[in-house]
């Protein structure tokens, strides 16, 4: 009888248990997130999880399938962004052909071209609106070997991944293909037609790998953070990072010319300069918090 009356309770009480495991279920979960953020890591800072993951094998794989699954969620976001993405890369098409004058100033000349840029431009910009949730499975695959003051800055550094890419991004497509774009398309005196795939993945390349060098200096800053960068490292090899910076700015440059490339380099060196002032503003709070303890 009392089994009896124990199991009515529950079914009389299952929707009120549902509804206040529902209503209760955000604040449990920022209290659990509160309690991950400022725990300290078991196993050691990540310099030394990195070292003890390389000794030992079975560790090593454990964090490797762990990594599985942060890459299986952000593959499952990604292909969600580029199912939402479909509904405006029409738009987004036209917009990147603006500089050239429009979609009719290309042609296409394979059956599967027109297919090709459309899953090109939504893929890219699935990348671009899905970057912080990439960084934020980075950081937390990275969070559990985080003291809670490196754990903190990584997580506000987060939307800035967004913001730092937009801004290569705005950078290339108002400045850099406006002056590129003219001298390309009538170099030598022959005017070209491009065709629209190859136009595309010209502007999208462009456009993303400068997003991606504008992100240069939020890198910098996270990793001094973590203790795996030093700023005397960036601030010695300065000759060493014009050369690469050049390399880079010649890959990225759709130019020959010099004028085109020094476009590029400017802004390289600049965030070059910066990721230094950030590498020891991280390396002296880093000293400061250790000094603390």
């Amino acid at each position: 009888m009392p089994k009896f009356f124990a199991a009515l309770w529950r079914i009389i009480t299952f929707p009120f248990r549902t509804l206040w495991w529902l209503v209760s279920l955000p604040f449990r979960l920022i209290k659990r997130f509160n309690r991950f953020l400022n725990e300290t890591p078991e196993e050691g800072q990540l310099p030394e999880v990195f070292s003890v993951s390389i000794q030992k094998p079975a560790l090593l794989m454990e964090h490797l399938n762990d990594l599985r699954k942060h890459l299986f969620r952000i593959m499952v976001v990604v292909a969600v962004c580029v199912a939402v993405m479909f509904a405006f890369t029409p738009d987004l098409v036209n917009f990147l052909a603006l500089p050239i004058g429009g979609l009719d100033e290309l042609t296409a000349i394979d059956v599967t071209e027109s297919v090709s840029v459309f899953m090109r431009v939504a893929f890219m910009g699935a990348l671009t609106i899905a970057s912080p949730y990439i960084a934020f499975e980075l950081w937390w695959f990275a969070a559990p070997g985080l003291m809670p003051r490196e754990r903190k800055s990584g997580l506000v550094g987060i939307p800035l991944v967004l913001a730092f890419f937009i801004g290569g991004i705005v950078f290339s497509y108002y400045l850099l293909l406006p002056t590129a774009l003219p001298f390309l398309l009538n170099f030598m005196g022959i005017e070209a037609l491009p065709r629209v795939s190859s136009y595309i993945n010209f502007v999208t390349g462009i456009l993303f790998w400068m997003g991606v060098a504008f992100e240069f200096p939020l890198v910098v800053y996270i990793l001094t953070i973590m203790g795996l960068l030093q700023p005397s490292t960036l601030a010695h090899g300065w000759r060493i990072a014009v050369v690469i910076i050049a390399v880079a700015a010649a890959v990225i440059t759709p130019t020959p010319d010099p004028i085109n490339m020094s476009i590029v380099m400017a802004p390289l060196l600049i965030l070059y300069v910066i990721s230094i002032g950030l590498s020891f503003v991280a390396a002296i709070g880093r000293k400061k918090k250790a000094q603390a303890r």
